[in-house]
């Protein structure tokens, strides 16, 4: 299961990234978790929104929140793992391996994440966080990434109280509090976990990116990983319900509204994405934005996903606030992410994504007294709209070369 590795190996633990490119089988076994994971997010989500108490379902929008942003920042510190480290490593594919089972272990505690089994999500989370720099700390005397795992390690364990605290108590409360927690770890994160009294190493960060091409690939697979968990969570839902003519169309909507956010993805930021951090003139800012931008859209896709749910199992419904905010904000969210990545691959404003992010806005008031499905087929509508101007621009053109800030 690798190479072995002697004690005094130290430092051969970091990446020799010229051998291997891409990511390898144990990471991609990580993203089948994440798949899992985050259509157990929907699923949870979509329990609640379709509750007749109205404070239940506008709740469950912020569940979907603290529900799915650990699971999206232990993925990302994964990846930073194995952007540094050698995956061939068996010290390393234990590493990744315990983060997959973690990764497990949370997600079998969603459909009871607040009324129970709080000790499942949290734990799992919290040793991770801590554990793995401290493996890895041996192995980095004298490099700048030492420091940097040293620092991540003290705000983990000053939030790992208040996610222990938050699983002590239920309902509302332990939602607040983890709520607070993950915020403090991105947050943290983004800022290169400061300490009082500890420089910020200058050469590395949280978000890892270099002038390797393995973490920004991570992030389209990442983006794979949520469009899977959309497919997913349709399949099931679908499986589980009447099939009825409207539900056939909710079916075609939501995989061509799928099929829409993967192409508005890849043309052409996300196809060059790689390219465009190599050429970028402050790579570990760069790496910031690219991260931001990724978690944006997931959530967008998270939220679309939920939408489909609402469409496939009440097309012809009553119309609710919170659904027509799933409907549309999930295609609205994801769009404001691709502007950001616009901005880091071509440092440009995306004035299409702007303009279908304004129309989504507006059909919203009239789509108010329209059923579920009639504002899936609107927002599909936008997304089309949004490809169809992407292929105009793109017609008789060569393909467009990245042009990152410097």
């Amino acid at each position: 299961m690798g190479h072995p590795e002697g004690g005094g190996q130290g430092q051969d633990l970091l990446q020799r990234r010229e051998n291997v490119r891409q990511a390898n089988f144990l990471e991609l076994f990580v993203d089948l978790v994440l798949v899992f994971a985050l259509a157990g997010v929907v699923s949870r989500v979509a329990r609640d929104i379709f509750s007749e108490d109205a404070v239940v379902r506008w709740r469950s929008m912020a569940f979907l929140l603290v529900l799915s942003l650990p699971l999206i920042w232990l993925w990302i510190t994964t990846a930073h793992i194995t952007s540094w480290f050698d995956p061939r490593r068996r010290k390393i594919q234990w590493i990744v391996l315990a983060s997959a089972f973690g990764l497990l272990v949370m997600s079998t505690s969603l459909p009871y994440a607040f009324v129970g089994r709080g000790w499942a999500f949290a734990l799992p989370y919290v040793i991770l966080q801590c554990g793995r720099p401290l493996l890895l700390m041996p192995a980095l005397r004298g490099h700048p990434l030492r420091q940097l795992y040293l620092r991540s390690v003290l705000w983990y364990a000053a939030t790992a109280v208040i996610w222990l605290a938050g699983a002590v108590v239920t309902g509302g409360s332990r939602a607040t509090l983890w709520g607070v927690a993950v915020t403090i770890d991105i947050v943290a994160g983004q800022l290169r976990w400061p300490v009082p009294g500890m420089a910020r190493p200058a050469q590395v960060s949280a978000w890892a990116m270099d002038s390797r091409h393995h973490l920004p690939e991570r992030y389209q697979q990442f983006l794979m990983i949520a469009l899977g968990e959309t497919v997913l969570a349709v399949g099931i839902t679908l499986t589980n319900e009447p099939v009825t003519v409207m539900a056939a169309a909710g079916l075609v909507v939501a995989f061509l509204s799928t099929v829409l956010l993967w192409r508005i993805y890849f043309y052409r930021s996300g196809q060059i994405l790689a390219e465009a951090v190599a050429a970028a003139g402050d790579r570990y800012a760069a790496g910031r934005a690219t991260g931001t931008a990724h978690v944006v859209m997931v959530l967008g896709i998270v939220t679309a996903a939920v939408g489909f749910e609402i469409v496939l199992k009440h097309p012809d419904g009553r119309p609710e606030p919170v659904w027509l905010v799933a409907i549309l904000g999930g295609p609205a969210l994801f769009l404001y992410g691709r502007i950001r990545l616009e901005r880091i691959v071509f440092d440009r404003l995306s004035l299409r994504r702007v303009v279908a992010i304004a129309a989504l806005a507006v059909v919203a008031v009239p789509l108010y007294f329209a059923p579920p499905l009639v504002a899936a087929v609107v927002a599909a509508l936008v997304l089309l709209a949004v490809a169809l101007a992407d292929a105009r621009h793109a017609a008789g053109r060569p393909p467009e070369a990245p042009s990152p800030a410097h």
